[in-house]
C-alpha cells in the first residue's frame, strides 16, 4: 500500500489483527527484513511495516534526515488513525522511533534496538567503514549515518511510552551510548543480549518477535 504523507510517498504493508505494531527497518534495508518476525507477530498484532523514505518501494530522496523520517512515521500513524501504537525500530529505525515517540502520544509502547543518538555512538571501526563507503559511492544513506543524529537527553526525557532499549553485547553501537539512551528515557528498561551483534537477532529471524512479545505481554 502507498500513503502520501509529509510531502513524500511511503510504501507499507499491513497484516494481522489486534493492537497496531509498527516495525521500522534500518539503513539501506526495507520492510522485508521483518518477514520472519511478522509471520509470528501477526497472530497477536496488526503489523504495519513501512519502507522509510529513500528506501525500498517508498519515494527516493536526494538527501535524508532523521527528523524528516520521524515526521513521516508520525504522519503515517495519523493518516491511518492508529491509537495505542507499539513501535519497534531497528538501527536507523530505532533513531526514528526515539524522535517519533517524543512527539507522538499515539505511540504508547516503544522498543528500539541498535540505536544511537550521536554519530560518535557508532564504534570507530564501523564509522571508518562507513566513511570509506561514502567516499566511494556518495550515497545519501551513508552520509546520514556519518553526520546524524544529534538527539539530546532532554528530548529523550519527553518520551512517555513504556520503553525497552535493546542492543547486542557485540553491537556496533557503543554500550555506553545504549546505556545513556535507556537512562535518559523515564522508566525505560535495558536488555543487553549476550552473543548477539547489531542485527543477528533482528534481520530475517523470529528471535526479535519473541523479544517483542515478551516485553509487550508484560505491560
Amino acid at each position: 500500500m502507498l500513503a502520501q504523507v509529509n510531502g513524500t510517498t511511503l510504501y507499507y504493508e499491513k497484516t494481522g489483527a489486534g493492537r497496531p505494531l509498527v516495525l521500522v527497518h534500518g539503513n539501506g534495508e526495507d520492510h522485508t527484513i521483518f518477514d520472519e518476525a511478522v509471520a509470528v507477530l501477526r497472530q497477536h498484532y496488526t503489523c504495519y511495516t513501512p519502507d522509510s523514505r529513500g528506501h525500498g518501494q517508498s519515494a527516493p530522496a536526494k538527501e535524508l534526515h532523521y527528523a524528516d523520517m520521524a515526521a513521516d512515521l508520525v504522519a503515517l500513524i495519523g493518516a491511518l488513525e492508529l491509537r495505542d501504537v507499539a513501535f519497534y525500530g531497528f538501527s536507523d529505525g530505532g533513531i526514528v522511533g526515539l524522535l517519533a515517540a517524543a512527539q507522538c502520544p499515539a505511540i504508547t509502547s516503544l522498543i528500539v534496538s541498535g540505536a544511537n543518538i550521536t554519530p560518535g555512538g557508532v564504534k570507530p571501526a564501523a564509522r571508518c567503514a562507513m566513511l570509506v563507503d561514502y567516499l566511494r559511492r556518495r550515497d545519501p544513506k551513508t552520509k546520514l549515518m556519518l553526520t546524524e543524529p544529534h538527539i539530546p537527553d532532554a528530548l529523550l526525557g519527553r518520551i512517555t511510552a513504556k520503553t525497552l532499549v535493546l542492543a547486542g553485547a557485540n553491537d556496533l553501537i557503543r554500550e555506553r551510548q545504549t546505556r545513556r539512551i535507556a537512562a535518559a528515557i523515564p522508566h525505560a528498561r535495558l536488555w543487553l543480549l549476550p552473543g548477539e551483534d547489531h542485527g543477528s537477532y533482528v534481520v530475517h529471524t523470529k528471535r526479535i518477535a519473541r523479544l517483542l512479545l515478551d516485553f509487550l505481554r508484560e505491560e
